[in-house]
């Protein structure tokens, strides 16, 4: 999934998604996010190496 981040102010952060999406997040909802993304990151890497 690709994002950009915009910090708009010092608890709010907007997640700008390539479909053209957006979301206005404070500081926990981006941690619980990045950490989600950082998740499904490495369960894709697992995945798809057939020989592990």
């Amino acid at each position: 999934m690709s994002f950009q981040l915009n910090r708009i102010n010092p608890n709010q952060t907007q997640l700008f998604f390539a479909d053209g999406r957006f979301e206005t997040l404070t500081n926990e909802e981006l941690d619980d996010f990045l950490s989600q993304m950082a998740a499904n990151e490495n369960d894709e890497e697992l995945g798809t190496n057939p020989i592990s």
